[in-house]
């Protein structure tokens, strides 16, 4: 099937780490016949091995260092995609991080951590988005995916402010579709469940690895709970925020996508 990414831009941020959603999901991009991907993280250094993998497939990259937390580098981020490319036809927003503990009750948690989780996974997607639209709009046309949680349908966890600032991805993807739609701009969400990136190493902080033996029972209760039989892998998330940022899923936009093998539906 063609995907129809012949000579489409793409922007992807969060695309540092080397075993992440970001920089699988900029490489299927190019493998798909994209012109050129523009990857950004907040760790230039990591982000420059992205970008690198990237060209040996063929495809024009850059790679930019930005903290999508402040608006003067997302802007700054965004015009030299820009003014390297002359356009942006997709955008994916896969930066974001999990920076608290699950299971701590909700008068023990620290107003800075809240401020910080919501700064990062929702301002800091709006930033870029705000910055993004205006190029799209001149286009009449953008896909744009973000990457939500499958944590916002999860409540075992106690209140979490990590799934809370995804809930409101959520709501920011079904209400910028329905605003933009009429603009040619699809904007789509999909929420992950678990998979063994370095995402979530905040919640295994200070905590020695278990033995072999205990982190095969771990592993096996946690899979009870999946239907497919296993936990997702960045791969997995790649190929469906690729499918929905290309022609072949031009008339969908305002959705929220579990893939999780099951986990959550």
């Amino acid at each position: 099937m063609d995907l129809g990414f012949k000579g489409k831009i793409a922007l992807v941020t969060g695309a540092g780490s080397q075993v992440g959603f970001g920089k699988e999901t900029a490489l299927l991009l190019a493998k798909e016949g994209c012109e050129a991907v523009a990857v950004t993280d907040v760790n230039l250094e990591d982000v420059k091995k992205t970008a690198e993998a990237v060209k040996k497939l063929g495809c024009k990259s850059i790679a930019i260092g930005a903290d999508i937390t402040k608006k003067t580098e997302v802007d700054a981020m965004v015009k030299r995609a820009v003014d390297e490319y002359g356009k942006i036809d997709i955008l994916c927003n896969v930066a974001g991080a999990i920076l608290h503990k699950d299971y701590v009750p909700l008068d023990e948690q620290k107003y800075e951590t809240w401020s910080k989780q919501i700064d990062l996974n929702l301002f800091g997607t709006m930033y870029v988005t705000r910055a993004v639209i205006p190029h799209m709009r001149k286009q009449k046309h953008g896909a744009i995916v973000n990457i939500g949680s499958g944590s916002t349908h999860q409540y075992s966890m106690g209140v979490g402010m990590y799934a809370i600032s995804k809930y409101a991805i959520d709501l920011f993807t079904k209400q910028l579709a329905y605003q933009e739609g009429k603009n040619g701009i699809r904007c789509n969400c999909i929420a992950p469940g678990p998979a063994p990136t370095n995402f979530g190493a905040v919640l295994r902080e200070g905590a020695p690895p278990p033995p072999p033996e205990q982190m095969k029972k771990m592993r096996d209760a946690m899979l009870v709970a999946f239907p497919l039989g296993r936990m997702g892998t960045a791969t997995d998330i790649a190929n469906i925020t690729v499918i929905m940022a290309s022609e072949a899923t031009n008339y969908i936009t305002g959705q929220v996508i579990q893939v999780s093998g099951g986990n959550v539906m």
